[in-house]
């Protein structure tokens, strides 16, 4: 792979990981949400990918095969079965709505870029230039999690976080170990299993999964 085409196809990769996650705070439809993370799930393992073959290291090939499978494809189909059970399936109510929501992830990733000017002037390389764009998804992420009130949106916004963090791991340091990458993705499997199952037992025993609902339940 030639300079000029690995420059690009991580410059794609990258922008898309961040643009997935605008995505997430612009659509209300969960399905929609959870089809865009599935594509940053794909769009990271394809940067890892990328940077494996690019420094011919076996070890970073295998961690982007194992991202693809379980952030491009389990986790998503997981969270989709958890939609598919949720009788309104959208984000109706959010703390904040979606043109203000734009607006602000716009501010989060200046923010980002302005916070990671050091990082970027110690790594003058390629992937070091793109490392504002794993911190932004990582903003990003702490902010979904504030303003959206489903369950399913606020494990998506830690799935931003956890995939900003991966993406900065990759840029900035030519990839993650493989034991902790698969640590990682089993934690998030446990915890999106462990939602998936009290999903279920929720929806079918009240009829809601929105936190402001459950919390009157509670009250």
């Amino acid at each position: 792979m030639n300079g000029s085409a690995y420059a690009s196809l991580l410059e794609l990769t990258s922008g898309l990981v961040l643009v997935c996650a605008v995505v997430t705070m612009w659509r209300r439809s969960l399905p929609a949400v959870v089809k865009a993370l599935s594509l940053q799930g794909v769009a990271l393992g394809a940067a890892a990918l990328i940077l494996g073959v690019h420094q011919h290291d076996v070890v970073l090939i295998a961690v982007a095969c194992l991202v693809l499978a379980a952030k491009g494809l389990l986790i998503p189909t997981l969270l989709g079965r958890i939609v598919a059970g949720d009788p309104s399936s959208r984000e109706a109510t959010p703390v904040v709505n979606v043109p203000a929501s734009l607006v602000i992830s716009a501010a989060l990733t200046f923010l980002a870029y302005g916070a990671a000017e050091p990082v970027v002037r110690l790594i003058p390389t390629t992937a070091g230039r793109l490392v504002p764009l794993g911190f932004a998804t990582l903003l990003i992420g702490f902010f979904s999690m504030v303003v959206r009130r489903k369950a399913v949106s606020q494990i998506v916004g830690l799935l931003l976080v956890d995939n900003g963090i991966a993406l900065v791991a990759f840029l900035a340091t030519a990839g993650v170990p493989l034991l902790i990458e698969l640590g990682a993705s089993l934690d998030v499997l446990l915890a999106v299993g462990v939602l998936r199952v009290l999903a279920s037992r929720i929806g079918s025993k009240f009829g809601a999964f929105d936190l402001d609902q459950l919390r009157e339940l509670h009250d």
